[in-house]
């Protein structure tokens, strides 16, 4: 879906936030912002859960936490399978508050979607999680669902990484999902309060994704802020909007501080898993020229996933993959807590994330 009105100019390779190249539509806006919508479906209630998923589908709805994953096909692996909805409103990593946003302005259309999904899963409930540090979108929605007896709001402790899919399972139903396992497994379907609302659009109102909340923020930032985006928006027109950079930024990172992927052009564009920008001076920088392991065992007590990262580090870093697959590593959700408690100032996340690569590409041969 284009996200404005014009012609096509042509269709070409760019820039990725992965840092890859990646085929894209190259569009030159008209200026006349003219709808081309999907139908909207006033009778929803009365259409079947496939018929459902697929308007979802052609909307264009992915996972707007950021792993940007086709909901529906998360949906329809789990019909059928579930008991128990969950809507993540957690938020948990430092700098974002699009999804916090979204919560307070946009209630009726994630409550609407919610009831979408719901009518999807006859025979569940639905919980919608939020941070307690969030006390004004708890009220928000308690009250946008308070007659509904089949949702209510969960009211989590503010810790880091609970926005995790697994972690915030754990934290509401006390269900653990096995390793190398899916939510299913566990009974469960989390889906970002975002995306939730964009099922509502997409079926009510007839909208596909074409626009996101994108936080951005960072030292560096002069006014920070979070702003409406249309997807496809190179990155230097968010910094534009938010009065440019104080000084000029050490790192740039789409997402997170703990999640996000490092940038080094804002040329590349918004895509729909964006949901932070964030630009840090250069007195926030921690890296060592040779960071090295003391083996204090501080990234073993706070790995969420249980798992060894002293020895999946080791491993990784002599290329034997096959130790590291042993080790679990792609149960690594890529967290960043290691990193950010290792004395050492080892790379670990980056390590972990090209070793699971590595081992898929092994299983694959």
């Amino acid at each position: 879906h284009a996200s404005v009105s014009g012609a096509v100019k042509r269709i070409a390779m760019t820039l990725h936030p992965s840092g890859s190249q990646s085929m894209a539509v190259f569009i030159e806006n008209d200026g006349k912002d003219e709808l081309y919508d999907l139908e909207p479906q006033d009778d929803w209630e009365s259409m079947s859960a496939d018929a459902l998923t697929g308007f979802v589908r052609e909307a264009g709805i992915v996972g707007h936490g950021g792993a940007a994953f086709p909901t529906q096909v998360k949906i329809r692996s789990a019909i059928g399978k579930v008991d128990t909805l969950i809507i993540n409103g957690a938020e948990c990593e430092p700098y974002i508050s699009s999804d916090h946003r979204c919560m307070l302005e946009n209630t009726k259309e994630i409550v609407g979607g919610a009831k979408i999904l719901l009518k999807m899963f006859p025979e569940a409930s639905c919980l919608i999680a939020i941070e307690s540090n969030k006390p004004d979108a708890i009220e928000a929605i308690s009250k946008a669902i308070e007659k509904d007896s089949r949702m209510q709001v969960a009211t989590l402790k503010t810790k880091y990484p609970q926005g995790s899919e697994k972690q915030l399972i754990k934290s509401v139903t006390g269900r653990e999902v096995p390793p190398g396992a899916l939510p299913v497994n566990a009974g469960c379907l989390v889906l970002n309060v975002e995306t939730t609302a964009a099922i509502y659009r997409a079926i009510v109102q007839g909208r596909p994704v074409v626009r996101r909340v994108v936080t951005v923020a960072g030292s560096a930032v002069a006014q920070p802020k979070n702003l409406k985006v249309r997807v496809g928006t190179p990155l230097k027109y968010l910094i534009e909007a938010a009065g440019g950079f104080i000084e000029e930024p050490q790192k740039i990172i789409m997402g997170g501080p703990m999640m996000g992927l490092s940038q080094f052009s804002l040329d590349v564009p918004v895509i729909k898993g964006t949901n932070a920008l964030l630009a840090f001076a250069a007195n926030e920088d921690r890296r060592v020229e040779e960071p090295k392991c003391i083996r204090c065992g501080r990234c073993v007590q706070v790995c969420p996933m249980r798992l060894l990262p002293t020895y999946m580090y080791l491993y990784a870093s002599k290329d034997n993959y096959e130790e590291c697959d042993r080790l679990h590593v792609n149960d690594c959700m890529e967290c960043g807590a290691c990193t950010f408690e290792c004395p050492g100032s080892l790379h670990l996340t980056q390590m972990f994330r090209v070793a699971k690569g590595k081992v898929m590409e092994r299983r694959k041969k």
